[in-house]
């Protein structure tokens, strides 16, 4: 599917590139919307070079099929036909099958045209492989605990952990004739929780054949968790029987209500909140020693090995790792409202340390208080090509159900139903 990027192709652009020779065009593949957007300002920029950006649920899923197969071909906007695309941006790019197909860029940082010190360090490293860098961290997320702006009285102006939120939520439930009527917070009101203390307790989830993990961690997870919904909220059928009567909007509207104290999220949903209820919520940023996970649907962007036009891809790289240009990017998604629907850079926090530190305050004002502590965050472990399919299917249904019983014997195992998932999907 080719990307119109909203439809603002801009009539100098694409004048100044009737001329343009194949060589000068390249295609870059993303499963961020956002990329359609970056592709035709980088065309208006200059006129010397062009880029076409094609949208794909799963581009490292794509790639792979490109390089193996030696078809799956996409047309360019000439009518030209092209196979592998110049460019790469998207999630999951990191795995062994994928990571192949990228030629590395060390050279960028060697002749000062790109500096480490401009990225998170720990989100650079994940894109090195023996020593070369192969791919470049675009954007990341991170989870929040939010909570209406009235209720204060945490201990930390940046962090919040298991053991205040269990502590407060509990403190903050209240009842009636033994049913209760207000609760503070319970982790099973979003599986994404259980992944995340899962991640915070080391489970390790991580690519292998297709998937390993630390299942003694990962046991003593999910028994924190249940001791947390008995302790706090007096088992799960209380909880549940709460979710049931009165879990019926939105937890951001539910904590400005009173409802709930504590709601889980991530920072592109918070970011992308109605600006009225936005005002009226703060956060924190959820952290276990000192440790922040990241979310991992981190971005990265990359240059495919049989790319036909290199220069250009070069040209695109280079000019949109530069902090001005990402300047440009949040100016620009602010005055035509596409801020409202995305987050930041290609939906996240930008991985130039400059820009998130130092810009996006400008265009977030909540962040003024409120900067992740760069040292916390913590990207996650390489990850399979299908890992959405495979979390989705597998590891969130088994923590769902596993967070609701005293032990694993009484539940179908992770490695069972990794095992029916890997026999379907072959």
């Amino acid at each position: 599917m080719r990307l119109s990027g909203f439809g603002i192709m801009p009539a100098l652009a694409a004048l100044v590139c009737l001329s343009c020779g194949a060589n000068n065009i390249a295609v870059l593949w993303s499963d961020r919307p956002e990329f359609a957007f970056y592709g035709e300002y980088f065309n208006a920029a200059q006129n010397q070079y062009k880029i076409e950006t094609f949208y794909y649920d799963y581009p490292a899923l794509k790639l792979a099929g490109v390089f193996s197969e030696g078809k799956n071909r996409v047309s360019g906007a000439a009518g030209s036909k092209r196979g592998a695309p110049d460019i790469v941006a998207g999630s999951w790019l990191k795995s062994a099958e994928t990571r192949v197909y990228f030629r590395p860029i060390n050279r960028y940082f060697n002749d000062g045209s790109l500096q480490k010190e401009d990225f998170y360090s720990r989100l650079l490293a994940m894109g090195n492989i023996d020593g070369k860098q192969y791919l470049l961290p675009v954007s990341f997320n991170a989870p929040m605990v939010i909570f209406a702006s009235d209720k204060g009285g945490l201990s930390n102006p940046f962090t919040i952990d298991f053991g205040e939120m269990k502590k407060t939520g509990k403190s903050y439930n209240a009842e009636t004739n033994g049913v209760y009527t207000r609760m503070g917070f319970s982790p099973v009101w979003d599986d994404n929780f259980l992944f995340i203390a899962a991640t915070l307790f080391n489970a390790s989830f991580r690519e292998a054949e297709p998937l390993a993990w630390d299942a003694i961690a990962l046991e003593r997870a999910m028994d924190f968790i249940y001791e947390w919904i008995n302790e706090a909220n007096s088992g799960i059928q209380a909880v549940d029987d709460f979710t049931f009567k009165y879990y019926y909007a939105p937890p951001a509207k539910l904590a400005l209500s009173g409802r709930i104290l504590f709601a889980y999220t991530d920072s592109d949903d918070f970011f992308t909140l109605a600006e009225d209820q936005r005002n009226r919520l703060d956060f924190r940023w959820l952290a276990e020693r000192n440790i922040i996970p990241l979310n991992e649907r981190s971005v990265y962007l990359g240059l495919a090995k049989k790319g036909r036009s290199p220069k250009a891809a070069e040209a695109f790289l280079l000019w949109f790792f530069n902090p001005e240009t990402q300047r440009g990017i949040l100016e620009r998604s602010g005055r035509m409202r596409m801020q409202e629907t995305s987050f930041g850079v290609a939906g996240g926090f930008s991985a130039m340390r400059p820009v998130t530190e130092q810009v996006f305050p400008h265009f977030y004002p909540d962040l003024l208080r409120h900067m992740p502590p760069q040292d916390f965050l913590s990207p996650p472990n390489i990850l399979p090509s299908n890992w959405i399919d495979l979390k989705e299917r597998v590891i969130l249904p088994y923590l769902h159900d596993r967070a609701r019983q005293s032990n694993s014997n009484d539940i179908t195992p992770l490695e069972k139903r990794l095992a029916d998932w890997k026999r379907v999907n072959r």
